[in-house]
């Protein structure tokens, strides 16, 4: 059966239903919501739909959430259009029940973090991925580190991000960073230098990449590594989102590196989620007289799991013993 047909949900597949609840779902509500995972793990992602469209949730503030942005579309019929115009561009939708899943996001489910706000609440495990690119997404975040950091990156912090990832990729590992400019794009460059493999986590859809200066970059990673979101086609990199997908950064990697970041930043937020997940916590050190380094110091002062690496070979001994948690347990 052609999976982008306009045949009534009733008449879809168990496994298709499924998937464009699931697209339904992240449209509706963003991705990480913990009220909305835990109704898809209670039931399945269909019946979560069902209630969520018919209002039956206690969540008053969820509730009128979904009831305003409902009112701007078909949430099913949005999520066909969704996969054809992913079919255009070649990008899949990957969920839990795939071969290629990967498992290490899944210990998202057990993550609690201090803090107000849905930022530090809503970071749950996502409901599918949207992947642009040839690898299976499990066998290309399985031996990866990531790469975080300033947007406004000195020529010290690119250099030493573009150098700590040719090494990696040379030594076969994946690399994975979040897309932006600074110390992200050098970390992408550098694994492609390499010839290696690289992946780049998005906070809006895998059709529109952001951001767009970085638009030769990203057609090589979709070329040789992954381009991979949360959101659907055609969502756009709102400024919460780059919050939320720090999480999977985090969660899907075998340890984060951090290289020149502000003292609240995205990218020490992308640190703190590794710590509490037990992550290797990776920091490199800069001239105390560069505030671009100030978070990276203030991150050493005050987490003592935090490790200071300097070279290729200091990050692999970080992560030597870290076995890459696959499940819930």
């Amino acid at each position: 059966m052609n999976p982008l047909s306009s045949t009534p949900e009733s008449a879809q597949p168990p496994d298709e239903t499924d998937r464009l609840a699931r697209i339904a779902l992240t449209w509706l509500v963003e991705p990480g919501n913990r009220t909305v995972w835990s109704m898809v793990e209670r039931a399945d992602a269909p019946a979560a739909l069902e209630r969520l469209l018919a209002g039956d949730i206690a969540d008053a503030p969820l509730r009128a959430q979904v009831i305003a942005r409902a009112a701007t579309g078909d949430a099913r019929r949005i999520a066909e259009i969704a996969l054809r115009r992913a079919q255009r561009i070649e990008a899949r939708l990957v969920v839990p029940s795939d071969g290629e899943w990967p498992a290490s996001v899944n210990t998202l489910a057990a993550l609690e973090l201090d803090g107000p706000g849905a930022i530090n609440r809503d970071i749950r495990p996502p409901l599918c991925f949207w992947v642009r690119g040839s690898w299976p997404l499990a066998e290309a975040v399985d031996r990866s580190a990531a790469i975080v950091g300033a947007r406004a990156a000195t020529s010290y912090g690119t250099q030493v991000s573009s150098d700590l990832a040719y090494g990696l990729a040379d030594r076969g590992w994946t690399v994975v960073a979040g897309g932006g400019f600074g110390i992200e794009a050098a970390a992408h460059r550098g694994a492609l230098a390499a010839g290696g493999r690289t992946v780049a986590f998005l906070s809006c859809g895998v059709d529109r990449p952001y951001p767009a200066g970085n638009s030769a970059l990203f057609d090589q990673i979709a070329d040789r590594g992954l381009l991979i979101s949360e959101w659907p086609i055609g969502a756009e990199p709102l400024r919460h989102r780059f919050l939320v997908r720090n999480r999977i950064i985090a969660a899907a990697t075998r340890g984060t590196v951090i290289i020149e970041a502000a003292k609240r930043s995205g990218a020490a937020q992308t640190i703190g989620r590794a710590l509490v997940l037990n992550r290797p916590a990776m920091v490199v050190p800069g001239p105390v007289t560069s505030v671009m380094s100030a978070g990276c110091h203030e991150i050493l002062r005050s987490e003592p799991a935090a490790r200071l690496v300097t070279s290729v070979d200091d990050v692999l001994s970080e992560m030597a013993g870290a076995a890459h948690t696959t499940s819930n347990d």
